[in-house]
């Protein structure tokens, strides 16, 4: 958890007043010209208005060079950045031919597979010879191949769930699936489709429609947007508890148990916690252990997200229940997607056989998307066969290890730098604190031009006074690499000035003679 200083806190919010108040300075002089020009159609209001707008007007246009930098070759160690310019001040950026080769600290190719794979890469061209690029239709129409239907059973057993079912998207699984499993009445297309396949079975309807009353979603307060989305979508009371805190989580839980659903008060139906293995935007890893004993003493379901954990930690790359020793069985949902260390693309849901029937039936990611890219599944089956040794190699186990060692030698580096970096030991994701609106750019443009590539991350992604930089390590880097990377992160930072706390003195060695008595 950041604990911002008093003096950061205090230039940090003048830095944003004073950002604040010239650009609302602007904003008056653009009012006084538009009075004698009518841009706007006449009787219709402003699409874009409020703070928000504001935002994007006055701050981030000033800095949008430093987000979405496309690039121009596989997302390995080092990627080719396309060079951009700007003609108006940094309202729009026009692409160049050129391109600057840079060491790569942004993309979350935990384990590398995302570039060319001696194992995975001939196999998945091959996949896209014989299905092509698309199945052209959805799960429950032509878009199952028996590509599919092999990885979903691959992916239960990797994460020792008795069923599994995929999705082409790994925001839409979240945001898609929770309103499923908790919603407060069913939509109208869950109705039709039901309908269409239990005609004869009212009862049936009838008691899917009451089951899905009365849920109460329990959220830890630094979860995904995708998770925050999917719960405001399933129309169920949601109830937020303090990040990664077991005894917060104890407490809300026994307040919600004890007042019941909100004017009837009637006991909740169902309630589900929801937590993630590593935090995205924080690097910590989820205290597991105590919130499943919680949610067994309280009767809640566990939901976990492993976006950023399954296949980065753990002996075997099965994520957080394997690296914190919980037993799968012990949560309920398990969700994950294949963007991070798989290098491809869409999402999981993981869990008992009963759920995901429920799930094919009435959830409309399943309905009525269309099914990952047949080249995308063949993918995963290739690297989760890698990370398993079945491919006939230790190449797997080789990857674990370096991600691992890659991982904890980068944020031990960095903290005896001074720097303020969160997270745990283990988690490839690293942020680096920045704070100060200005030193946004000023770390991003300069590290871009020591030619390193680093992820700057602002509100809205993060609360207005903690901007900061997230640095992801991948099995792919050398030592080498982080060697030259952390050079570069330490001259920048003293530049910039984002060392918060005393660099630690280098260790002298000892001269080897015996001290005298």
């Amino acid at each position: 958890m950041v604990r911002l200083p008093y003096t950061t806190a205090l230039t940090t919010l003048f830095s944003y007043g004073l950002l604040f108040a010239f650009g609302q300075l602007r904003d008056f002089f653009r009012k006084l010209i538009d009075w004698f020009k009518a841009k706007n159609v006449k009787g219709y209001a402003p699409i874009c208005l409020g703070l928000e707008d504001f935002y994007v007007r006055r701050l981030y246009l000033r800095i949008q060079d430093c987000f979405g930098r496309p690039i121009a070759s596989a997302p390995d160690s080092w990627f080719d950045v396309v060079e951009r310019t700007s003609n108006d001040n940094n309202k729009t950026l026009q692409r160049t031919s050129n391109t600057t080769r840079c060491l790569n600290l942004g993309s979350y190719n935990y384990l590398g597979f995302a570039a060319a794979d001696e194992y995975c890469t001939p196999r998945a061209i091959e996949s896209l010879k014989k299905y092509s690029a698309s199945t052209c239709s959805v799960r429950v129409d032509g878009g199952t191949t028996k590509l599919h239907t092999e990885l979903e059973e691959l992916v239960a057993r990797f994460v020792g769930k008795p069923a599994a079912i995929l999705f082409g998207m790994g925001y839409v699984t979240n945001s898609a699936i929770i309103p499923c499993l908790i919603g407060k009445v069913c939509s109208h297309s869950y109705y039709i489709h039901l309908t269409k396949m239990w005609v004869d079975q009212d009862d049936y309807l009838f008691y899917l429609f009451t089951i899905f009353q009365g849920g109460l979603i329990i959220s830890d307060s630094l979860n995904h947007n995708s998770i925050v989305n999917g719960a405001r979508g399933s129309g169920a009371t949601v109830r937020v508890f303090q990040h990664n805190s077991p005894a917060h989580l104890e407490e809300v839980l026994r307040e919600q148990i004890a007042g019941g659903q909100p004017r009837t008060h009637r006991p909740w139906k169902k309630i589900i916690v929801i937590v993630e293995g590593i935090y995205s935007m924080e690097g910590e890893l989820c205290k597991l252990p105590e919130i499943i004993a919680v949610c067994k003493k309280y009767k809640a379901y566990t939901y976990l997200d492993e976006a950023h954990s399954i296949g980065a930690v753990g002996q075997s790359g099965r994520g957080v229940c394997e690296l914190l020793g919980v037993d799968p069985t012990d949560v309920d949902i398990m969700m994950g997607t294949f963007t991070k260390s798989f290098g491809s693309c869409g999402g999981y849901i993981a869990a008992s056989k009963e759920i995901i029937q429920h799930l094919k039936h009435s959830c409309p990611a399943h309905l009525y998307a269309t099914s990952m890219s047949p080249p995308a599944v063949q993918q995963v089956i290739s690297a989760i066969k890698v990370i398993l040794g079945e491919d006939g190699s230790n190449r797997g186990a080789q990857k674990l290890a370096r991600i691992r060692e890659n991982s904890n030698f980068f944020r031990s580096e960095l903290k005896k730098m001074g720097f303020e970096v969160l997270g745990d030991n283990d988690s490839p994701v690293m942020p680096i604190m920045l704070y100060n609106p200005a030193k946004i750019p000023a770390f991003s443009r300069e590290c871009l031009r020591q030619k390193v590539a680093v992820v700057t991350v602002a509100f809205p992604a993060t609360p207005l006074l903690l901007a900061r930089a997230r640095i992801c390590i991948s099995a792919s880097h050398t030592r080498e690499d982080l060697v030259k990377a952390l050079d570069v992160i330490s001259r920048v930072g003293d530049l910039v000035g984002i060392k918060y706390f005393p660099a630690e003195p280098p260790k002298i060695a000892e001269a080897g003679h015996d001290k005298l008595e």
